[in-house]
C-alpha cells in the first residue's frame, strides 16, 4: 500500500485516478438511494449520525466511506440500500493505494471529537503553512509536476479547515524539535512554520507541544502516530511508513498507542515552554 503523506497529509500515486472514479460511483449510488427516499443531505446525515458536510463529500467522491455507513444507512434507507452499499464498498476496499487509506482517515478526522498526533518526521499536515507544504511536495520522489504540486497544496490547505470549523474538537500535537531544526525549504519557510505554530497554538482547543532534542525518557522511538476519538467515543489509530500505511482499530493496539501518547505529552515541553522555545528559535533564524 503506497503512501506519500509528508506529515499525515495525503499524497499521490498512480492508482489514485482509478480509485477516485470508484469513489465517485459510490457517491452517486448513495445520493440516488437517499433521494429515492425523499431525504435531503441534512436529514440523511442527521439520521445516520454524520455531519452534513461529511455526507456531502462522500456523495461527491471526495471521502472514503466509513466501514459502518452501509449498516447505518439500512436503518434509514432499508435493506436494499445495505446490500447495494455493501457491494459498492467491497469494490473500493479491494483497490490498493494511498487514496483508500488516507481518505478513510480523513473522514475519521472530520468527525473526531479528539484528535492527537505525534510526529517525528515532518510537521503534521494539519499544521503545515503553505510554504512548507509546497517545499515538501517539491521534494517528492519521484518528482511531481507543478500542476500536481499545486493540487496537493490546495487539498492540504482545504483539509486544514478542520482547525477552524471544529471548535469543539480537542486537538493535541507533539512535534519533535528536530523537525523544526531541519528547516525544510530554507530559513524563510522555517520562520513561516514557527510563526504559524505560534498563531495556531493560541486557539483554546489546540495544544502544541515540542519534544526537546534531549529527552532521556523518550517513549516514542517506534515512530509517529495519530489517534482520533469518534463521536461514539471509540478510538481509531493511524500510522504511516515508507510506502505503507495502517488504520488501527484493535482495542489492544489502541490501548498501547493511547498509553504511549499520554506519556509523550508528559515528556514534551508544556504549551508555554513550547511557545518560549519557538520564539527563541524564531529569533535565531
Amino acid at each position: 500500500m503506497r503512501t506519500d503523506h509528508g506529515g499525515g497529509g495525503g499524497g499521490t500515486n498512480g492508482g489514485e485516478a482509478e480509485l477516485s472514479d470508484s469513489l465517485r460511483t459510490f457517491g452517486v449510488v448513495l445520493k440516488a438511494l437517499r433521494e429515492e427516499s425523499g431525504l435531503t443531505q441534512e436529514e440523511f446525515a442527521r439520521r445516520v449520525r454524520y455531519s452534513a458536510a461529511y455526507v456531502a463529500k462522500i456523495e461527491q467522491g471526495k471521502r472514503f466511506p466509513p466501514a459502518d455507513l452501509p449498516a447505518r444507512a439500512e436503518e434509514v434507507l432499508g435493506p436494499v440500500a445495505l446490500k447495494v452499499l455493501t457491494a459498492a464498498a467491497k469494490s473500493l476496499t479491494r483497490r490498493a493505494g494511498l487514496a483508500s487509506w488516507f481518505r478513510q482517515w480523513a473522514g475519521v478526522e472530520e468527525e473526531a471529537i479528539s484528535l492527537y498526533a505525534y510526529e517525528c518526521r515532518a510537521v503534521p499536515g494539519l499544521l503545515q503553512p503553505e510554504g512548507y507544504i509546497r517545499a515538501v511536495f517539491e521534494r517528492n520522489l519521484p518528482p511531481l509536476s507543478q500542476e500536481q504540486v499545486g493540487r496537493q497544496v490546495c487539498a492540504r490547505l482545504e483539509r486544514q479547515d478542520l482547525l477552524t470549523t471544529r471548535p469543539n474538537t480537542a486537538f493535541s500535537f507533539v512535534i519533535e524539535q528536530g523537525i523544526l531544526e531541519r528547516r525544510v525549504g530554507g530559513s524563510t519557510v522555517a520562520r513561516e512554520v514557527i510563526d504559524h505554530l505560534l498563531h495556531v497554538g493560541q486557539r483554546h482547543n489546540i495544544e502544541i507541544q515540542v519534544m526537546p532534542l534531549r529527552q532521556e525518557d523518550h517513549c516514542g522511538v517506534e515512530g509517529q502516530m495519530y489517534l482520533a476519538e469518534t463521536p461514539s467515543h471509540q478510538w481509531i489509530g493511524y500510522t504511516e511508513g515508507q510506502r505503507s500505511s495502517n488504520l488501527i482499530t484493535a482495542p489492544n493496539d489502541l490501548s498501547v498507542l493511547l498509553q504511549r501518547y499520554g506519556t509523550l505529552r508528559s515528556q514534551a515541553l508544556d504549551c508555554r515552554a513550547t511557545a518560549s522555545l519557538l520564539k527563541r528559535m524564531r529569533g535565531a533564524l
